[in-house]
Protein backbone atom coordinates (compact mmCIF):
# COMPACT_ATOMS: atom_id res chain seq x y z
CA UNK A 1 0.00 0.00 0.00
CA UNK A 2 1.55 3.35 -0.69
CA UNK A 3 0.44 6.97 0.32
CA UNK A 4 0.67 10.13 -2.49
CA UNK A 5 0.49 13.35 -1.95
CA UNK A 6 0.11 14.76 -6.06
CA UNK A 7 -3.29 14.91 -5.83
CA UNK A 8 -4.34 15.28 -2.46
CA UNK A 9 -2.16 19.02 -2.49
CA UNK A 10 -4.18 20.05 -5.41
CA UNK A 11 -7.40 18.33 -4.91
CA UNK A 12 -7.90 18.09 -1.31
CA UNK A 13 -10.34 21.31 -0.82
CA UNK A 14 -12.80 19.24 -3.59
CA UNK A 15 -13.06 16.23 -1.38
CA UNK A 16 -13.24 17.92 2.02
CA UNK A 17 -16.17 19.90 0.03
CA UNK A 18 -17.79 16.97 -1.18
CA UNK A 19 -17.21 14.93 2.28
CA UNK A 20 -18.77 17.61 4.18
CA UNK A 21 -22.06 17.96 1.81
CA UNK A 22 -22.45 14.29 2.53
CA UNK A 23 -21.56 14.49 5.80
CA UNK A 24 -23.90 16.94 6.63
CA UNK A 25 -26.56 14.50 4.83
CA UNK A 26 -25.92 11.56 7.16
CA UNK A 27 -26.31 13.84 9.76
CA UNK A 28 -30.06 14.54 9.19
CA UNK A 29 -30.45 10.64 9.58
CA UNK A 30 -29.40 7.85 11.87
CA UNK A 31 -27.69 5.79 8.78
CA UNK A 32 -23.95 4.64 9.90
CA UNK A 33 -21.20 6.79 8.46
CA UNK A 34 -20.59 6.44 4.67
CA UNK A 35 -18.94 4.19 3.01
CA UNK A 36 -16.21 7.60 1.40
CA UNK A 37 -15.85 8.78 5.49
CA UNK A 38 -15.09 5.33 6.06
CA UNK A 39 -12.08 5.20 3.22
CA UNK A 40 -11.12 8.38 4.74
CA UNK A 41 -10.91 7.51 8.22
CA UNK A 42 -9.01 4.12 7.43
CA UNK A 43 -6.64 5.72 5.28
CA UNK A 44 -6.81 3.63 2.56
CA UNK A 45 -8.99 2.58 -0.51
CA UNK A 46 -9.58 -1.07 -1.56
CA UNK A 47 -9.66 -1.81 -5.59
CA UNK A 48 -10.72 -4.86 -6.65
CA UNK A 49 -9.23 -6.01 -9.78
CA UNK A 50 -8.28 -8.83 -12.13
CA UNK A 51 -4.27 -9.96 -13.13
CA UNK A 52 -3.32 -9.43 -16.59
CA UNK A 53 -1.47 -7.33 -18.42
CA UNK A 54 -4.01 -4.41 -19.36
CA UNK A 55 -5.50 -4.52 -15.60
CA UNK A 56 -2.51 -5.12 -12.83
CA UNK A 57 0.33 -7.34 -12.81
CA UNK A 58 3.63 -7.19 -10.75
CA UNK A 59 6.90 -6.20 -12.48
CA UNK A 60 9.99 -6.20 -10.66
CA UNK A 61 7.89 -6.25 -7.28
CA UNK A 62 5.91 -3.32 -8.12
CA UNK A 63 2.87 -2.75 -9.75
CA UNK A 64 1.66 -1.95 -12.62
CA UNK A 65 -1.58 -1.91 -15.37
CA UNK A 66 -4.18 0.69 -16.84
CA UNK A 67 -6.78 0.11 -14.16
CA UNK A 68 -4.20 0.00 -11.59
CA UNK A 69 -2.62 2.99 -12.68
CA UNK A 70 -6.30 4.99 -12.47
CA UNK A 71 -6.83 3.67 -9.35
CA UNK A 72 -3.66 4.71 -8.00
CA UNK A 73 -4.25 8.76 -9.33
CA UNK A 74 -7.55 7.92 -7.65
CA UNK A 75 -6.38 6.96 -4.61
CA UNK A 76 -4.07 10.06 -4.91
CA UNK A 77 -7.09 12.34 -5.10
CA UNK A 78 -8.43 11.33 -2.25
CA UNK A 79 -5.51 11.35 -0.35
CA UNK A 80 -5.16 7.84 0.70
CA UNK A 81 -3.16 4.68 0.50
CA UNK A 82 -4.27 2.34 -2.27
CA UNK A 83 -4.73 -1.34 -1.66
CA UNK A 84 -5.09 -3.93 -4.27
CA UNK A 85 -7.51 -7.72 -4.31
CA UNK A 86 -7.44 -9.99 -6.85
CA UNK A 87 -10.14 -13.12 -6.07
CA UNK A 88 -10.30 -13.80 -9.15
CA UNK A 89 -12.71 -12.66 -12.32
CA UNK A 90 -16.00 -15.07 -11.00
CA UNK A 91 -15.57 -13.73 -7.01
CA UNK A 92 -15.22 -10.04 -7.43
CA UNK A 93 -18.78 -8.43 -7.07
CA UNK A 94 -19.12 -11.49 -4.10
CA UNK A 95 -15.84 -9.45 -2.66
CA UNK A 96 -17.16 -6.15 -3.23
CA UNK A 97 -20.72 -7.01 -1.71
CA UNK A 98 -18.98 -8.70 1.08
CA UNK A 99 -17.59 -4.91 2.17
CA UNK A 100 -14.08 -6.66 1.30
CA UNK A 101 -13.11 -3.85 -1.02
CA UNK A 102 -14.72 -0.63 -2.16
CA UNK A 103 -14.45 -0.57 -5.83
CA UNK A 104 -13.78 -2.78 -8.83
CA UNK A 105 -11.82 -1.43 -11.47
CA UNK A 106 -11.39 -4.19 -13.79
CA UNK A 107 -12.46 -3.08 -17.54
CA UNK A 108 -16.37 -3.93 -16.43
CA UNK A 109 -19.21 -3.03 -19.54
CA UNK A 110 -21.94 -1.42 -17.56
CA UNK A 111 -24.61 -4.44 -18.79
CA UNK A 112 -27.64 -4.12 -17.20
CA UNK A 113 -27.62 -7.48 -15.40
CA UNK A 114 -24.39 -6.35 -13.57
CA UNK A 115 -26.82 -3.25 -12.54
CA UNK A 116 -28.89 -5.55 -10.75
CA UNK A 117 -25.67 -6.12 -8.28
CA UNK A 118 -24.04 -3.25 -8.46
CA UNK A 119 -23.86 0.72 -9.46
CA UNK A 120 -21.53 1.87 -11.92
CA UNK A 121 -19.07 5.19 -12.42
CA UNK A 122 -19.53 7.02 -15.63
CA UNK A 123 -17.91 5.82 -18.44
CA UNK A 124 -14.17 6.14 -18.40
CA UNK A 125 -13.77 4.02 -21.67
CA UNK A 126 -15.54 2.59 -24.81
CA UNK A 127 -15.02 -0.50 -26.69
CA UNK A 128 -16.57 -3.34 -28.04
CA UNK A 129 -15.86 -7.34 -28.24
CA UNK A 130 -14.50 -8.71 -31.34
CA UNK A 131 -13.74 -12.40 -32.99
CA UNK A 132 -9.34 -12.85 -32.36
CA UNK A 133 -8.03 -14.89 -35.07
CA UNK A 134 -4.88 -15.53 -36.48
CA UNK A 135 -3.73 -13.53 -39.18
CA UNK A 136 -3.57 -16.26 -41.80
CA UNK A 137 -7.47 -16.95 -40.89
CA UNK A 138 -9.83 -15.31 -43.20
CA UNK A 139 -13.00 -17.89 -42.48
CA UNK A 140 -15.02 -15.32 -40.44
CA UNK A 141 -16.30 -11.79 -42.34
CA UNK A 142 -20.30 -12.22 -41.23
CA UNK A 143 -21.87 -13.16 -37.73
CA UNK A 144 -23.22 -15.76 -39.30
CA UNK A 145 -19.70 -17.52 -40.51
CA UNK A 146 -19.58 -18.18 -36.47
CA UNK A 147 -22.18 -20.50 -36.85
CA UNK A 148 -20.86 -24.07 -36.32
CA UNK A 149 -17.87 -22.55 -35.15
CA UNK A 150 -15.73 -23.16 -31.66
CA UNK A 151 -15.43 -20.53 -29.94
CA UNK A 152 -12.76 -20.32 -26.95
CA UNK A 153 -14.24 -17.63 -23.82
CA UNK A 154 -13.37 -17.40 -20.36
CA UNK A 155 -16.90 -19.15 -18.31
CA UNK A 156 -19.39 -16.61 -16.51
CA UNK A 157 -17.68 -13.38 -18.40
CA UNK A 158 -19.56 -10.98 -20.44
CA UNK A 159 -17.82 -12.25 -23.26
CA UNK A 160 -19.33 -15.74 -22.46
CA UNK A 161 -22.94 -13.92 -22.09
CA UNK A 162 -22.62 -12.00 -25.08
CA UNK A 163 -22.13 -15.46 -26.95
CA UNK A 164 -25.20 -17.00 -25.03
CA UNK A 165 -27.47 -14.18 -26.35
CA UNK A 166 -26.50 -14.40 -29.74
CA UNK A 167 -27.51 -18.31 -29.70
CA UNK A 168 -30.67 -17.43 -28.02
CA UNK A 169 -31.25 -14.79 -31.20
CA UNK A 170 -30.93 -17.84 -33.35
CA UNK A 171 -27.04 -18.30 -33.59
CA UNK A 172 -25.73 -21.37 -33.76
CA UNK A 173 -21.82 -20.91 -32.14
CA UNK A 174 -20.17 -24.08 -30.29
CA UNK A 175 -19.36 -22.07 -27.36
CA UNK A 176 -16.29 -23.46 -25.59
CA UNK A 177 -15.94 -21.67 -21.95
CA UNK A 178 -13.19 -21.95 -19.72
CA UNK A 179 -13.09 -21.68 -16.04
CA UNK A 180 -9.63 -19.82 -14.32
CA UNK A 181 -8.47 -18.88 -17.94
CA UNK A 182 -7.55 -15.07 -19.17
CA UNK A 183 -8.13 -14.01 -22.00
CA UNK A 184 -4.13 -13.36 -22.83
CA UNK A 185 -4.19 -17.49 -22.51
CA UNK A 186 -7.01 -17.56 -25.38
CA UNK A 187 -4.85 -14.76 -27.11
CA UNK A 188 -1.81 -16.97 -27.05
CA UNK A 189 -3.59 -20.10 -28.23
CA UNK A 190 -4.65 -18.22 -31.40
CA UNK A 191 -1.52 -17.06 -32.06
CA UNK A 192 0.02 -20.38 -31.54
CA UNK A 193 -2.97 -21.99 -33.49
CA UNK A 194 -3.42 -24.14 -30.88
CA UNK A 195 -7.42 -22.96 -31.11
CA UNK A 196 -9.13 -20.74 -33.74
CA UNK A 197 -11.16 -18.02 -32.23
CA UNK A 198 -11.76 -15.88 -29.00
CA UNK A 199 -13.28 -12.80 -28.59
CA UNK A 200 -11.92 -10.18 -26.73
CA UNK A 201 -12.93 -6.20 -26.32
CA UNK A 202 -11.19 -3.90 -28.21
CA UNK A 203 -8.60 -2.29 -25.79
CA UNK A 204 -7.34 -5.64 -24.63
CA UNK A 205 -6.76 -7.05 -28.63
CA UNK A 206 -4.85 -3.57 -29.37
CA UNK A 207 -2.61 -3.78 -26.37
CA UNK A 208 -2.02 -8.14 -27.13
CA UNK A 209 -1.21 -7.23 -30.82
CA UNK A 210 2.32 -5.87 -29.12
CA UNK A 211 2.95 -9.85 -27.45
CA UNK A 212 1.35 -11.83 -30.47
CA UNK A 213 1.39 -9.28 -33.72
CA UNK A 214 0.24 -12.84 -35.32
CA UNK A 215 -3.76 -12.19 -34.39
CA UNK A 216 -5.83 -10.25 -35.86
CA UNK A 217 -9.19 -8.36 -34.49
CA UNK A 218 -11.83 -9.22 -36.95
CA UNK A 219 -15.97 -8.89 -37.23
CA UNK A 220 -17.46 -6.70 -33.79
CA UNK A 221 -19.99 -9.43 -32.13
CA UNK A 222 -21.54 -6.60 -30.07
CA UNK A 223 -21.77 -2.47 -30.61
CA UNK A 224 -19.99 -0.19 -28.35
CA UNK A 225 -19.93 -0.84 -24.93
CA UNK A 226 -19.22 1.54 -21.76
CA UNK A 227 -16.84 0.48 -19.52
CA UNK A 228 -16.69 1.70 -15.60
CA UNK A 229 -16.01 0.74 -12.09
CA UNK A 230 -18.36 -0.48 -10.08
CA UNK A 231 -19.29 -0.08 -6.29
CA UNK A 232 -21.78 -1.45 -3.92
CA UNK A 233 -25.91 -0.93 -4.66
CA UNK A 234 -26.01 2.81 -2.95
CA UNK A 235 -22.97 4.07 -2.60
CA UNK A 236 -24.07 6.98 -4.08
CA UNK A 237 -20.96 9.19 -2.57
CA UNK A 238 -18.25 6.89 -3.60
CA UNK A 239 -19.64 7.18 -7.16
CA UNK A 240 -20.09 10.96 -7.08
CA UNK A 241 -16.61 11.57 -6.42
CA UNK A 242 -15.13 8.86 -8.93
CA UNK A 243 -16.84 10.94 -11.26
CA UNK A 244 -15.55 13.90 -10.05
CA UNK A 245 -11.84 12.04 -10.43
CA UNK A 246 -12.71 10.90 -13.76
CA UNK A 247 -13.95 14.12 -15.22
CA UNK A 248 -10.76 16.16 -13.80
CA UNK A 249 -7.92 13.93 -14.93
CA UNK A 250 -9.84 13.49 -18.48
CA UNK A 251 -9.83 17.66 -18.42
CA UNK A 252 -6.29 17.81 -17.27
CA UNK A 253 -5.15 14.98 -19.87
CA UNK A 254 -3.71 12.69 -16.88
CA UNK A 255 -6.18 10.02 -18.48
CA UNK A 256 -4.57 10.21 -21.81
CA UNK A 257 -1.19 10.06 -20.58
CA UNK A 258 -2.08 6.73 -18.65
CA UNK A 259 -4.05 5.49 -21.35
CA UNK A 260 -1.14 6.15 -24.38
CA UNK A 261 0.90 3.88 -21.33
CA UNK A 262 -0.96 0.98 -22.46
CA UNK A 263 -2.79 1.77 -25.74
CA UNK A 264 0.44 3.96 -27.55
CA UNK A 265 0.47 3.54 -31.09
CA UNK A 266 -2.56 1.75 -31.40
CA UNK A 267 -3.70 2.89 -34.80
CA UNK A 268 -0.09 2.84 -36.21
CA UNK A 269 0.21 -1.01 -35.63
CA UNK A 270 2.83 -2.59 -37.77
CA UNK A 271 3.03 -6.04 -37.72
CA UNK A 272 6.27 -6.19 -39.82
CA UNK A 273 8.38 -4.03 -37.14
CA UNK A 274 6.89 -5.98 -34.03
CA UNK A 275 7.20 -9.52 -35.66
CA UNK A 276 10.89 -8.23 -36.65
CA UNK A 277 11.05 -7.39 -33.10
CA UNK A 278 10.02 -10.45 -31.21
CA UNK A 279 12.40 -12.44 -33.96
CA UNK A 280 15.44 -10.18 -33.45
CA UNK A 281 15.18 -10.22 -29.17
CA UNK A 282 15.21 -13.94 -29.64
CA UNK A 283 18.36 -13.94 -32.57
CA UNK A 284 20.33 -10.97 -31.58
CA UNK A 285 19.74 -10.15 -28.41
CA UNK A 286 20.86 -12.94 -26.03
CA UNK A 287 24.90 -12.24 -26.91
CA UNK A 288 24.65 -8.06 -25.35
CA UNK A 289 22.22 -9.59 -22.20
CA UNK A 290 24.65 -10.25 -19.61
CA UNK A 291 26.58 -6.34 -20.71
CA UNK A 292 23.34 -4.46 -21.00
CA UNK A 293 22.11 -6.25 -17.51
CA UNK A 294 25.76 -5.37 -15.73
CA UNK A 295 25.68 -1.72 -16.95
CA UNK A 296 21.88 -0.71 -16.46
CA UNK A 297 22.29 -2.57 -13.01
CA UNK A 298 25.39 -0.11 -12.30
CA UNK A 299 23.47 3.45 -12.94
CA UNK A 300 19.85 1.68 -11.77
CA UNK A 301 18.24 1.18 -14.74
CA UNK A 302 15.86 -1.37 -15.92
CA UNK A 303 17.57 -3.73 -18.09
CA UNK A 304 15.00 -4.14 -20.28
CA UNK A 305 14.48 -0.24 -20.48
CA UNK A 306 18.18 -0.03 -21.95
CA UNK A 307 17.42 -3.11 -24.65
CA UNK A 308 14.28 -1.42 -25.88
CA UNK A 309 16.65 1.53 -26.38
CA UNK A 310 19.28 -0.09 -27.97
CA UNK A 311 16.92 -1.56 -30.57
CA UNK A 312 15.12 1.99 -31.39
CA UNK A 313 18.98 3.08 -31.89
CA UNK A 314 20.38 -0.25 -33.77
CA UNK A 315 18.53 -3.28 -34.17
CA UNK A 316 20.80 -4.55 -32.17
CA UNK A 317 23.25 -4.11 -34.95
CA UNK A 318 26.47 -3.68 -33.51
CA UNK A 319 27.86 -2.38 -37.09
CA UNK A 320 24.55 -0.04 -37.78
CA UNK A 321 25.30 3.23 -39.07
CA UNK A 322 23.08 6.00 -39.61
CA UNK A 323 22.63 8.77 -42.04
CA UNK A 324 24.29 11.04 -39.55
CA UNK A 325 27.46 9.41 -38.87
CA UNK A 326 26.42 8.13 -35.78
CA UNK A 327 27.42 4.30 -35.33
CA UNK A 328 26.92 1.30 -33.06
CA UNK A 329 24.29 -0.55 -30.60
CA UNK A 330 24.00 2.87 -29.10
CA UNK A 331 24.15 5.47 -32.10
CA UNK A 332 26.96 7.47 -30.70
CA UNK A 333 27.87 10.11 -31.99
CA UNK A 334 31.40 11.01 -32.42
CA UNK A 335 31.61 13.82 -30.32
CA UNK A 336 29.41 12.20 -27.29
CA UNK A 337 31.66 9.00 -28.03
CA UNK A 338 35.14 11.25 -26.89
CA UNK A 339 33.48 12.75 -24.20
CA UNK A 340 32.48 8.80 -22.65
CA UNK A 341 35.95 7.94 -23.79
CA UNK A 342 34.29 5.44 -26.02
CA UNK A 343 37.48 4.66 -28.24
CA UNK A 344 35.01 1.80 -30.65
CA UNK A 345 32.11 3.14 -31.10
CA UNK A 346 31.27 -0.64 -32.91
CA UNK A 347 32.64 -2.50 -30.27
CA UNK A 348 29.09 -3.74 -28.13
CA UNK A 349 30.77 -3.36 -24.17
CA UNK A 350 32.03 -0.13 -25.37
CA UNK A 351 28.95 1.55 -27.08
CA UNK A 352 26.49 -0.13 -24.25
CA UNK A 353 28.85 1.18 -21.78
CA UNK A 354 29.56 4.69 -23.19
CA UNK A 355 25.46 4.72 -24.48
CA UNK A 356 24.43 3.83 -20.48
CA UNK A 357 26.85 6.43 -19.16
CA UNK A 358 25.18 8.88 -21.03
CA UNK A 359 21.43 8.30 -20.65
CA UNK A 360 22.22 8.42 -16.93
CA UNK A 361 23.77 11.98 -17.32
CA UNK A 362 20.51 12.89 -18.82
CA UNK A 363 18.78 11.06 -16.38
CA UNK A 364 20.44 13.11 -13.58
CA UNK A 365 20.20 16.50 -15.50
CA UNK A 366 16.08 15.93 -15.32
CA UNK A 367 16.12 16.34 -11.33
CA UNK A 368 13.08 18.74 -11.62
CA UNK A 369 10.99 16.18 -13.38
CA UNK A 370 8.48 14.19 -11.28
CA UNK A 371 9.41 10.52 -11.54
CA UNK A 372 6.59 9.33 -13.28
CA UNK A 373 7.55 11.62 -16.51
CA UNK A 374 11.90 11.61 -16.03
CA UNK A 375 13.05 8.49 -18.14
CA UNK A 376 10.35 9.78 -21.20
CA UNK A 377 12.37 13.24 -21.10
CA UNK A 378 15.49 11.12 -20.59
CA UNK A 379 14.78 9.23 -24.19
CA UNK A 380 13.51 12.05 -26.04
CA UNK A 381 17.01 13.94 -25.06
CA UNK A 382 18.84 10.92 -26.27
CA UNK A 383 17.16 11.32 -29.48
CA UNK A 384 16.68 15.13 -30.36
CA UNK A 385 19.06 16.53 -27.57
CA UNK A 386 18.54 18.04 -24.06
CA UNK A 387 18.59 21.44 -25.35
CA UNK A 388 15.70 20.91 -27.50
CA UNK A 389 13.84 19.49 -25.10
CA UNK A 390 13.96 22.13 -22.73
CA UNK A 391 13.46 24.29 -25.82
CA UNK A 392 10.24 22.48 -26.06
CA UNK A 393 9.39 23.00 -21.79
CA UNK A 394 9.84 27.07 -22.75
CA UNK A 395 7.47 26.40 -25.37
CA UNK A 396 4.56 24.96 -22.91
CA UNK A 397 5.47 27.45 -20.19
CA UNK A 398 4.62 30.10 -22.65
CA UNK A 399 1.51 28.16 -23.60
CA UNK A 400 0.61 28.00 -20.09
CA UNK A 401 0.95 24.00 -20.33
CA UNK A 402 2.76 22.36 -17.67
CA UNK A 403 5.91 21.96 -18.52
CA UNK A 404 7.27 19.34 -16.76
CA UNK A 405 4.86 17.15 -17.67
CA UNK A 406 5.28 14.59 -20.37
CA UNK A 407 1.60 15.38 -21.76
CA UNK A 408 2.75 19.04 -22.77
CA UNK A 409 6.14 17.75 -24.48
CA UNK A 410 4.33 15.52 -26.87
CA UNK A 411 1.97 18.97 -27.83
CA UNK A 412 5.55 21.26 -27.97
CA UNK A 413 8.14 19.00 -29.09
CA UNK A 414 6.75 18.85 -33.03
CA UNK A 415 6.88 23.26 -32.83
CA UNK A 416 10.21 22.65 -33.26
CA UNK A 417 9.73 22.32 -36.58
CA UNK A 418 7.99 25.65 -37.22
CA UNK A 419 10.02 28.97 -37.69
CA UNK A 420 7.09 30.87 -35.57
CA UNK A 421 8.10 28.70 -32.60
CA UNK A 422 11.82 27.53 -33.53
CA UNK A 423 12.83 31.18 -33.60
CA UNK A 424 12.28 32.38 -30.41
CA UNK A 425 14.20 29.23 -28.87
CA UNK A 426 17.59 28.59 -27.52
CA UNK A 427 18.97 25.59 -29.75
CA UNK A 428 16.49 26.82 -32.43
CA UNK A 429 15.17 23.96 -35.22
CA UNK A 430 14.53 20.53 -34.74
CA UNK A 431 12.82 17.60 -36.46
CA UNK A 432 9.97 17.84 -33.33
CA UNK A 433 7.66 15.21 -34.36
CA UNK A 434 10.66 12.79 -34.24
CA UNK A 435 11.18 12.07 -30.77
CA UNK A 436 7.32 11.78 -29.63
CA UNK A 437 7.15 8.83 -32.13
CA UNK A 438 11.01 7.47 -30.45
CA UNK A 439 9.78 7.35 -26.98
CA UNK A 440 6.31 6.11 -27.94
CA UNK A 441 8.52 2.94 -29.88
CA UNK A 442 10.45 2.49 -27.26
CA UNK A 443 8.07 2.19 -24.51
CA UNK A 444 5.66 -0.35 -26.54
CA UNK A 445 9.29 -2.66 -26.65
CA UNK A 446 10.21 -1.93 -23.49
CA UNK A 447 6.21 -3.29 -22.81
CA UNK A 448 7.11 -6.34 -24.67
CA UNK A 449 10.16 -7.03 -23.00
CA UNK A 450 7.97 -6.67 -19.48
CA UNK A 451 5.12 -9.29 -20.57
CA UNK A 452 8.13 -11.52 -21.70
CA UNK A 453 9.69 -11.41 -18.31
CA UNK A 454 6.02 -12.14 -17.20
CA UNK A 455 5.41 -14.90 -19.13
CA UNK A 456 8.27 -16.82 -18.36
CA UNK A 457 7.06 -16.76 -14.87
Amino acid sequence: MKRRNHYTRIHRTTVVLLLAWFGATAACSDKPRSRLEQIWNAGKIVMITDTNAHDYYQYRRRPAGFEYELAEAFADYLGVGLQVVTPGWDKMFGTLNSGKGDFVAAGLPQLPYWREFVDFSDTYLETAKHVIVHMDNHTIRAMNDLNGKKVHVGWGTSIHRRLLALNDEGYDIRIVPHKKVTIEELIRRVAEKDIDITIADSHVAYLNRRYYPVIRKSIAVSGLQHLGWAVRKGDAELVEIINVFFDRIIREGKFAQIRDRYNASRDRFDYFDLKKFHERVDSRLPPYESVIMRESRDHDFDWRLIAALIYQESHFDPEAISYTGVRGLMQLTLETAGDLDVEDRRDPVESIAGGIKYLKWLYDLFGDIPASDRMLFTLASYNIGYGHVRDAQEIARKKGFEPNSWIALRRTLPLLSRSAYYRQTTHGYARGNEPVRYVDRIMTYYDILRWKALARG
